[in-house]
């Protein structure tokens, strides 16, 4: 049986889901979830092979979901949103189904599911999504076993450690795995610069720019902390900074 998961905050689009999937004998609904956190503690729970999922839910956001997961399933999306259809299909979604869908429209979902699905189980599930490269305002991390969501503006800088990013916060530092380029492209080009190799900075943090051996420089942060900056990150900063 192929194990299938339900995300959706609208009963009434789940029930659809949930109709039209019974006429393939092949699948298995082993739950139906209202928000992303429920959905993620199923899927980790039941590990499925696809999952319905909703675009705008409460608390986070479907793609915000994915994010959390190592070894995401495969994905159709289902949404009544269709200007997510571009970050869905980088991520590499079997589907995207737009609400109000027909049941001819689903069921050529499942069929593309179908077609793919010797293939998906045959490759690592974990390079079947890609983390959305897309402007936010947030970003969610999970420490131990809670979620925390950052508000990208509290954020004073990145800084990359190994396959990690080191997200610096006033309350601490938090690690997400995600690459500099990546989170590069995620983020607010006019807020944030990438002013070292190794560092993101707010812009909206620095309280002074200092020379420092060469043609490099320091950022000196309000928060009392400081950020090298190389003669690259220099000119991109002066850039932004209108200097």
């Amino acid at each position: 049986m192929i194990k299938t998961l339900i995300i959706d905050d609208e009963p009434l689009a789940a029930s659809l889901v949930q109709e039209y999937l019974e006429e393939f004998d092949q699948f298995e609904i082993v739950q139906i979830c209202q928000d992303g956190f429920e959905g993620l503690k199923a899927i980790q729970a039941f590990q499925p092979d696809l999952i319905f999922l909703d675009v705008q839910m409460p608390k986070i956001t479907g793609f915000e979901m994915l994010e959390l997961l190592d070894h995401p399933p495969a994905v159709i999306f289902t949404t009544a949103f269709d200007e997510y259809a571009v970050n869905a299909f980088d991520a590499k979604a079997i589907d995207y189904l737009l609400k109000p869908f027909s049941k001819n429209r689903f069921d050529q979902a499942i069929q593309k599911f179908l077609n793919q699905y010797e293939s998906l189980q045959s490759e690592s599930k974990s390079e079947k999504l890609a983390l959305l490269a897309e402007k936010r305002d947030r970003l969610v991390v999970r420490v131990k076993n809670e979620i925390k969501i950052i508000p990208t503006h509290e954020v004073f800088y990145f800084e990359a450690e190994d396959d990690y990013i080191a997200i610096h916060v006033g309350s601490g530092k938090y690690l997400k795995k995600m690459t500099m380029k990546a989170l590069e492209e995620a983020m607010d080009p006019a807020r944030f610069v990438r002013v070292h190799r190794s560092y993101l900075l707010n812009i909206n943090q620095i309280a002074k720019i200092e020379p420092y051996e060469r043609e490099n420089y320091l950022v000196k942060l309000r928060s009392g902390g400081q950020v090298p900056v190389s003669k690259t990150g220099y000119s991109r900063l002066r850039q932004v900074l209108g200097l």
